[in-house]
């Protein structure tokens, strides 16, 4: 009952925030977000089990350096972003120059964005213990572009690099695991809603993800 409560809760905030944007001038050169997705992998509740090592999950500051934010305690404008979507392509790991072309193709991401990365068309799918970006890639993105999170479609074991955490944990950023239906989503032009659960300080916090997509 809990669960379901907490998932009520957030899709009326989604709805709010589509009535709010519908009162707001829409300018010609602005468009109006079509449709959401839900991004969260809620196999787990389907048997009506709920396994920390099951479905959409946040890695919060705290759980990678004790004494920083936990999930429920991540500023509220942190947890609303631009998102900006990447191909993992000839490599298992986003590199500086995936990011360059990206921006090449796209324009400069967003400042202040949440970073999603997806298998794409690789044939090297990302190992669960690493990180699907470099450790030279996520710095740029944090130190340059004020990303506030990475959301990937797989778990992180992110001690596996300890340095890459400890940053992570230091700029205040958070990672999502195991998102779903990433396919859907354009590679630039949506926001993201990120809903930790409320009231707890447990680490692998379970995670509601929406994405408005124009």
């Amino acid at each position: 009952m809990r669960i379901r409560s907490f998932f009520v809760a957030y899709a009326l905030v989604v709805v709010a925030l589509l009535l709010f944007a519908d009162r707001r001038p829409i300018s010609p050169q602005q468009s109006r977000y079509s449709h959401v997705v839900d991004l969260t992998d809620t196999s787990a509740l389907k048997t009506g089990s709920r396994p920390a090592s099951s479905g959409t999950r946040i890695v919060a500051p705290a759980d990678l350096i004790p004494g920083t934010w936990a999930a429920s305690q991540i500023p509220a404008e942190r947890l609303i972003a631009p998102l900006v979507v990447m191909n993992l392509k000839s490599s298992p790991q986003i590199t500086l120059d995936d990011i360059e072309g990206w921006e090449s193709r796209n324009g400069m991401m967003p400042q202040g964005a949440i970073v999603a990365i997806r298998r794409g068309q690789s044939n090297h799918a990302p190992s669960d213990s690493a990180m699907p970006i470099t450790a030279n890639a996520a710095q740029f993105l944090m130190d340059a572009r004020y990303t506030l999170g990475f959301a990937l479609e797989t778990p992180a074991d992110l001690n596996s690099d300890r340095t890459l955490a400890r940053q992570i944990a230091l700029h205040g950023d958070y990672v999502v695991e195991r998102a779903a239906r990433m396919t859907s989503l354009p590679e630039t032009g949506s926001l993201v809603i990120v809903a930790p659960e409320k009231n707890t300080l447990a680490r692998d916090a379970g995670v509601r993800v929406l994405a408005m997509v124009r």
